[in-house]
């Protein structure tokens, strides 16, 4: 069994790589992202004030979140689409420095872990949810980057994007999740770092396979 913890900040390109080393090894692969973003939307659909402890805790116990064929399920239904536009993107860095929102999810997360091979990537995988994964991956790069990644991203999909503005939400989002009591983004002493700035998606994933092979 292997698990595979890849932390890093927003627009690094780890769920992309992720999904790719999935499928080179034939294992799971959880995007914790999505689920942070799945609880983010409905934090918006059903107007809940993420700061009424009892509302959201409330809102917690009625919510499921499950994965299918690479499709992120939000109480049954398939929400892949809608959790990946900005105002989304803002409202899970918000709720993810929760306590009730982190110990539901981080209690889903590990008990994916405990059971079978995976790929996990999110903010505090291998400082939190799985400490003892066997191969640690810090993926970065340079935040004008991650912005223009973002943007071609969201171009693609023909949604309006505003370079300046998705740049000043990654820089926002780094400080959130760098500057966060609970569980902040950092690098495990024992994870290795990649810096993806110049680097290919396949250079990458090649490189992190590489690593995982040793184990």
């Amino acid at each position: 069994m292997i698990r595979i913890a890849v932390d890093g900040p927003g627009g690094a390109g780890k769920s992309t790589i992720a999904r790719r080393v999935a499928k080179e090894l034939g294992i799971e692969y959880i995007d914790t992202g999505a689920m942070y973003r799945a609880i983010g939307l409905k934090l918006i659909k059903t107007d809940t004030d993420m700061n009424d402890e009892k509302a959201l805790v409330g809102m917690l116990e009625e919510t499921s979140i499950d994965f299918s064929n690479g499709r992120t399920i939000l109480d049954g239904v398939d929400v892949s689409g809608q959790i990946r536009t900005e105002e989304v993107s803002a409202k899970a860095s918000a709720c993810s420095a929760l306590a009730p929102v982190r110990a539901k999810l981080v209690d889903l997360q590990r008990k994916m872990a405990a059971s079978k091979s995976v790929i996990m990537d999110g903010r505090d995988i291998g400082t939190n949810v799985i400490k003892d994964a066997e191969v640690k991956i810090f993926l970065t790069a340079a935040p004008e980057e991650r912005a223009r990644r973002r943007y071609d991203e969201l171009t693609a999909r023909g949604l309006d994007a505003d370079y300046d503005k998705v740049l000043a939400d990654i820089n926002a989002r780094d400080y959130n999740d760098t500057h966060r009591k609970l569980n902040p983004l950092t690098r495990a002493e024992d994870a290795v770092e990649i810096d993806s700035t110049d680097m290919s998606i396949d250079e990458v994933t090649a490189e992190i396979l590489s690593i995982a092979e040793k184990h």
